[in-house]
């Protein structure tokens, strides 16, 4: 693995001026290799002390950049052989954080990958923060702040369409579109700022009918998009809630076990048998839904059971997405009536399972309890109607979000959204204030202020807590 520089010079200068950071770069628990990686002016210093390589390179001490070595890691105090290993050290600025950069590849035993950290911590490195790695490329400039958070959304994607969003942001969509915008305000803040130094000539340098139609036309429909499609990231992201409700021995975890397509839930003819809520992961179309299954609602007198039913109605109040379930093979209750009217206000989908058991003879009412509301008839136990399910679970999900446009590929975060939906006030501010005819300075207020927002999203005037908030989010190795 060789990059177009193999130059065998000593280390460079970081760009960052930070001390060197160390930190296990892969997840916890037994693996084939694990990876230890280091950042900073005395990475090459460190690996030196602890690598000895089988063929000594060249020039003592000196590596090839980015080329993989084979050796062993030596305990600097005992001498002990630690493990054996392959080591690479990648020479700045043509590095993950542009500093120095040296990753030890060894064993995946916890033991082993422990060891050599605190070897190279003895050795003079510090434990990197949560993201710090990554808050380094940041810092250097190697990427924007969008691309530092797509790069923790790389690792968490649920579903490959989040993965696609996320690949799309790191490779600089999002940047890419706010810096059109900010290029384009930019430009109307020079002609602004011309009027400023001439203000008895302020209005024929202005022309505020061209600014405000450039403004209008080619802005704010950009950030309207953009505002439309962070609902996509919302559910590529982040999924959604869906809550399986009903009365006991309806079927919820019958449903739960068929959506899965396996065992998860216990399922038994008593009814009561789910005390507390289970929760999993699956994906329907792209999207990440997590699924819930509660205890079943009704009146109890019986501790347990009730503390189950309370968290049931706990979990019913957060639902993206409510799945009432009910008997389609006997009467509905009047405990179904009084679920139905707690719930109608929310988005929800009716379940009539166990139509396996229905008599055609004898159909079930309930289009007469539930006039006009769509009703998807499944057996939990031979899996009838469960795709039909999945198919309606999505669409009434995304029918509920304006914005949603499933061939678009930059969505925001709420982060972003919430910057942007700043920016684009202070645009319909600086057209009323263009309107009004207000003083260039008090426009170049206005105008400043959608520019900075904006910068907050790539991170050009992103405040440190900010920062903070955003790497700590991340795992100690990236």
């Amino acid at each position: 693995m060789v990059d177009h520089d193999n130059s065998m010079d000593a280390p460079q200068k970081t760009l960052s001026g930070a001390p060197t950071i160390a930190a296990i770069a892969t997840s916890p628990g037994p693996g084939g290799i694990g990876i230890v990686r280091l950042s900073g002016p005395d990475a090459l210093t460190i690996l030196n002390k602890l690598f000895v390589p089988a063929k000594s390179p060249t020039t003592a001490g000196q590596f090839t950049s980015h080329c993989l070595y084979y050796g062993w890691i030596f305990d600097l105090k005992s001498g002990q052989k630690i493990d054996e290993v392959l080591a690479v050290y990648m020479r700045a600025p043509h590095t993950y954080t542009r500093d120095d950069v040296v990753e030890i590849h060894c064993h995946g035993n916890f033991l082993i990958l422990q060891k050599i950290l605190t070897l190279t911590q003895e050795a003079g490195a510090r434990q990197a923060d949560p993201g710090e790695f990554t808050k380094l490329a940041f810092l250097n400039g190697r990427i924007d702040l969008t691309q530092a958070e797509a790069v923790l959304e790389v690792i968490t994607a649920k579903t490959n369409e989040g993965l696609l969003l996320a690949v799309e942001q790191l490779k600089g969509g999002l940047h890419q579109e706010i810096e059109a915008v900010c290029n384009l305000l930019i430009s109307i803040k020079a002609i602004i700022e011309v009027a400023i130094d001439f203000p008895d000539d302020d209005l024929d340098i202005l022309r505020p009918d061209t600014i405000i139609k450039q403004l209008k036309q080619e802005i704010i429909p950009v950030l309207e998009n953009l505002l439309s499609s962070a609902d996509n990231g919302k559910i590529y992201r982040d999924g959604v809630s869906v809550v399986i409700v009903g009365r006991p021995n309806v079927g919820k975890s019958s449903l739960l076990n068929s959506l899965l397509r396996e065992d998860r839930a216990i399922v038994t003819a008593t009814p009561g048998t789910t005390r507390d809520t289970i929760e999993e992961y699956l994906n329907i179309n792209g999207m990440p839904v997590r699924v819930i299954d509660t205890a079943g609602i009704r009146n109890s007198s019986e501790m347990v059971e009730e503390i189950g039913i309370q968290r049931a109605r706990a979990k019913l109040a957060e639902a993206d997405l409510i799945l009432m379930m009910v008997d389609s093979s006997s009467p509905i209750t009047e405990e179904d009536v009084q679920l139905f009217n707690s719930i109608k206000e929310k988005p929800f989908v009716i379940v009539a399972n166990k139509s396996d058991l229905c008599n055609p003879k004898a159909p079930p009412d309930l289009e007469e309890h539930f006039p006009g509301q769509a009703i998807v008839k499944t057996s939990a136990i031979n899996g009838d109607g469960i795709q039909q399910l999945e198919d309606t679970v999505f669409s009434t999900v995304t029918s509920h979000f304006s914005g949603w446009d499933p061939g678009r590929t930059v969505a925001p975060n709420m982060r972003h959204h919430a910057s942007i939906s700043n920016a684009l006030v202070s645009c319909n501010d600086l057209i009323n204030g263009l309107t009004s005819k207000l003083t260039p300075d008090l426009l170049a207020i206005e105008l400043q202020t959608a520019l900075d927002y904006l910068g907050a999203i790539v991170g050009y005037t992103t405040t440190e807590d900010v920062l903070d908030k955003i790497f700590g989010d991340f795992c100690i190795g990236k």
